[in-house]
């Protein structure tokens, strides 16, 4: 068994946490929490999916270092982040006399921990809680950074707090059993990562590795997602809660990706799959905004191919997805503002004009349908 990894997360006037990154870390999971906190019920929220297996585990380790444990599963899949879902959720804790000296465990994708994040946050104005992702993307996105959120049909991730955890444990080991098209939404993150963080070094080990992460390498797999949960973590300690701009960086890619899940209906496209189209698109508006390179925009497309991430071919309005980008958290009075990348490490939050937006994203749908056409009518 490999030693595990440690990141810890030190944010002004929060306490601090840990991250534990390693082959087989779920094993430390219960002496940890024991260490941590002085509790004595925890209820483990995970999906349908998720559950029998690693919420299972989860609660087997737990019980057997003397917590009192429950489970609650949701469905799985995106419709679950909504106000029903968490209103369920804080029901069934109250019926369990639950109480801020008590815990919260996340065992899942993206869509638990920020659901169960989301929960932990508002229920008694914040109890503690615990992540523990099981999805490549959750590992290196939804897990660490404090965001809780759940869903509004206007738009993802429109309600939601701050809320950092006790504790994050990440088991490389539990991707065993990560469905084959899950893979490419945890990549699309990394990759998302290589682009903004601060040393063109991870850009290029990505490159140069791309081949073995898709091959699904143990080792290969360890190191991106401590290099991308590294780079979170540093900027999350500068700006926790997106108040300096250093946080939007995180962002890239991601305000024409919610337009997509939005405009496609939420769950129909993988959240991956869409902020890969939203860093392709990026790349572009970049050139005539910001004077990047066409050959930054050829390498990020060759990067993103190489991950598994091909341009993807759809059938939606510009004008669709233009209003959902107004949407956007980090739109302010009715323009919208974009993570626009000129090269690797070199980025900047800026607001485009309509006309220009109107003007590329016209070209992008025209170009996604005769993609989608010439592919038998895809989505």
């Amino acid at each position: 068994m490999s030693k595990d990894r440690i990141i810890d997360v030190r944010i002004p006037g929060e306490r601090p946490y840990q991250v534990r990154i390693g082959r087989g870390a779920l094993s430390t999971l219960a002496g940890t929490v024991r260490d941590l906190k002085e509790c004595r019920r925890v209820v483990v929220i995970s999906d349908e999916n998720v559950g029998p297996k690693w919420g299972k585990t989860v609660r087997e380790y737990l019980s057997g270092a003397g917590f009192e444990t429950y489970d609650l599963l949701i469905p799985p899949g995106e419709e679950s982040k909504s106000l029903e879902m968490a209103g369920e959720l804080w029901s069934a804790i109250a019926d369990y006399g639950f109480n801020r000296d008590d815990l919260i465990v996340a065992v899942g994708g993206g869509v638990v921990g920020d659901l169960a994040g989301f929960v932990a946050a508002t229920y008694m104005r914040g109890i503690d809680v615990v992540q523990v992702p099981t999805s490549l993307l959750a590992m290196v996105d939804a897990s660490v950074g404090g965001k809780t959120a759940i869903d509004l049909p206007q738009g993802k991730n429109l309600v939601g707090a701050f809320h950092q955890p006790l504790h994050v444990c990440i088991d490389i080991n539990v991707l065993s059993a990560l469905p084959d098209a899950e893979w490419a939404n945890g990549f699309a993150e990394i990759a998302k990562s290589s682009v903004v963080a601060p040393r063109r070094s991870f850009y290029e080990w990505l490159r140069n590795n791309a081949a073995g992460l898709v091959s699904r390498d143990p080792m290969l797999l360890e190191e991106a997602v401590y290099t991308t949960v590294d780079f979170k973590a540093s900027v999350v300690m500068k700006d926790a809660t997106e108040s300096n701009g250093q946080r939007a960086s995180l962002n890239y890619g991601h305000t024409l990706g919610h337009a997509i899940e939005a405009s496609s209906g939420l769950g129909t496209i993988w959240h991956g799959r869409a902020v890969a189209e939203g860093m392709r698109f990026a790349t572009r508006l970049a050139v005539e905004v910001a004077d990047a390179d066409i050959a930054f925009v050829q390498r990020v497309d060759a990067l993103l191919d190489s991950l598994g991430l091909p341009q993807l071919p759809f059938q939606l309005s510009p004008e669709d997805l233009l209003a959902h980008m107004k949407t956007d958290k980090k739109a302010r009075g009715g323009v919208v503002n974009f993570v626009i990348a000129e090269d690797f490490t070199s980025w900047e939050l800026m607001a485009v004009p309509d006309d220009v937006l109107r003007s590329h994203l016209t070209a992008w749908c025209q170009n996604k349908a005769r993609l989608a056409a010439a592919q038998g009518g895809a989505q």
